[in-house]
């Protein structure tokens, strides 16, 4: 399935959109866990040290840890949002405030403690959450020292596990699905905006592909189907619809200028042969006279035969320029009717039968009994099997044979003319049909034909409503093929 232009720009811009709002989405949810990370380690920043001081199990040294447990979950009953943990010097969990079985680490790293207590503007900076195997936190921290010997680190994580799901149960609450709806609702209504406007910018080109199909169906002809009108502006699209507009009255004007050249072309050739057949006529007749009554002998006969042979040849090319221009000239009348296949196949053998028996060329029909009713004009058909017979049997040599093969098909017979002769060269095929045109490998010599023979033939298949096909080989031979309809 071929896809237009704005499917493929709504197709993309519609990746490139649902690309964009990801990576924004993420981007403000990274940065606003940052910030508030920073903010809120910022204003608690101090807090263990202040725990620290005012303390007095602290102040003196820690000995009874089950008091400073006990003290530690005081502080997490005022404040909620905090976790208390006293780290010895090499990181192990010593008491903390949260119930039995809740913390997941029995020690943490002390390397982001030391970098928060040496550089405590570089915000937020994360410890190990000793609820989580692998999690990680904001947190205050505060050295504890007894006699200017360090006993260990008080750290507070900031943010509790009761603080994350209260967070998250915020997060779930309808006011946010609300918001959450009329951000999606907005984003829509701006991704329905951006295929509108590719729409608007591509209709134009629709318009102009669908002009150029429908005139290129009709032949680029502007009399069936007129010019579409562009407004004259900086538009490439317009600018380009008026170009096209331009290009094609140049090219009815120069089809019109070459259909009255090939149409006087025509009338001459018609002309001409009209007017020569009279005096070629009479000059035949008198050679033919002359030849009867002339006891002569030796050269003179000799010459008389070059002369007679000579007229005849001119006489016949003239006939197929005449026959060939009245063809091309669209007053040629058709008249179909139905009749007999066979009968006019054996009709048309019968007069080849003498030049092929003298030939050596055998005539072959295929099925025998030919017995198909066809709805075509008798004359051109006559003429077209006339035409092929002849061209079969100029290149086919002695001992080679000829057949006429009738296939039925659904509603029309092909009939295929075959001969075993030399055959035609693969580059010559697609001219052979041209008038004029006459294979390098035509058997005798080349100046007795007229080479119009397969054209005329083309031309009358056309009024048929039919195509002429050939396959070949050389050394091999030829086929012709071309449909007749069948009676109804």
């Amino acid at each position: 399935m071929t896809l237009s232009l704005y499917h493929r720009l709504a197709l993309t811009i519609t990746a490139m959109f649902m690309l964009i709002v990801s990576v924004f989405v993420w981007w403000a949810q990274n940065l606003s866990s940052v910030s508030r990370a920073q903010a809120e380690q910022q204003l608690h920043i101090g807090l263990a040290a202040h725990l620290a001081q005012d303390n007095p199990l602290l102040q003196q040294g820690v000995y009874d840890y089950e008091a400073l447990g006990n003290l530690f979950h005081t502080l997490m009953v005022l404040g909620p949002a905090f976790e208390f943990y006293f780290v010895d010097p090499g990181g192990k969990l010593l008491t903390y405030s949260a119930k039995p079985g809740a913390v997941k680490r029995a020690s943490i790293d002390l390397g982001p403690l030391v970098q928060l207590i040496k550089s405590p503007t570089r915000l937020p900076v994360y410890g190990d959450d000793p609820r989580s195997p692998d999690g990680k936190k904001i947190f205050s921290v505060a050295p504890v020292y007894n006699e200017q010997k360090l006993q260990g680190y008080l750290y507070v994580i900031i943010g509790s596990s009761i603080y994350d799901s209260i967070v998250a149960q915020l997060n779930s609450s309808d006011q946010l699905v609300k918001q959450a709806v009329w951000l999606g609702v907005f984003l829509l209504l701006l991704f329905i905006t951006l295929l509108l406007l590719f729409r608007f910018m591509t209709q134009p080109l629709k318009r102009l592909t669908q002009y150029i199909r429908t005139t290129e169906q009709h032949k680029f002809d502007i009399q069936q189907v007129p010019l579409l009108s562009w407004q004259q502006h900086n538009n490439e699209i317009h600018q380009l619809g008026n170009g096209i507009n331009a290009m094609l009255q140049t090219i009815n004007q120069q089809m019109s200028q070459l259909t009255a050249v090939d149409e006087q072309r025509r009338q001459l050739l018609a002309h001409l042969s009209h007017d020569l057949r009279t005096p070629l006529a009479s000059l035949q007749g008198y050679l033919e006279l002359v030849e009867r009554q002339c006891d002569a002998s030796g050269d003179m006969q000799r010459y008389m035969d070059i002369a007679l042979k000579n007229c005849t040849q001119l006489k016949n090319l003239i006939d197929q320029i005449f026959e060939l221009a009245h063809l091309e000239s669209g007053q040629t009348q058709v008249h179909f009717e139905t009749f007999n296949m066979g009968e006019l196949i054996y009709d048309v053998l019968a007069k080849f039968a003498l030049r092929a028996q003298q030939a050596q060329v055998s005539l072959q029909v295929t099925p025998t009994e030919c017995d198909f009713v066809v709805y075509s004009d008798i004359a051109k058909l006559e003429r077209v099997l006339s035409n092929l017979l002849e061209n079969a049997l100029r290149h086919t040599p002695a001992g080679g044979s000829i057949a006429i093969v009738v296939t039925p098909k659904a509603g029309s017979f092909d009939i295929a003319v075959q001969d075993t002769g030399v055959g035609i060269s693969q580059k010559e095929l697609p001219y052979i049909f041209e008038a004029r045109y006459q294979a390098s490998n035509s058997k005798g010599c080349k100046k007795t034909h007229a080479g119009l023979g397969l054209a005329i033939t083309a031309r009358l298949l056309q009024l048929l409503k039919s195509d002429i096909k050939v396959n070949s080989r050389l050394g091999e031979g030829s086929e012709f093929v071309f449909a007749v309809r069948g009676a109804e």
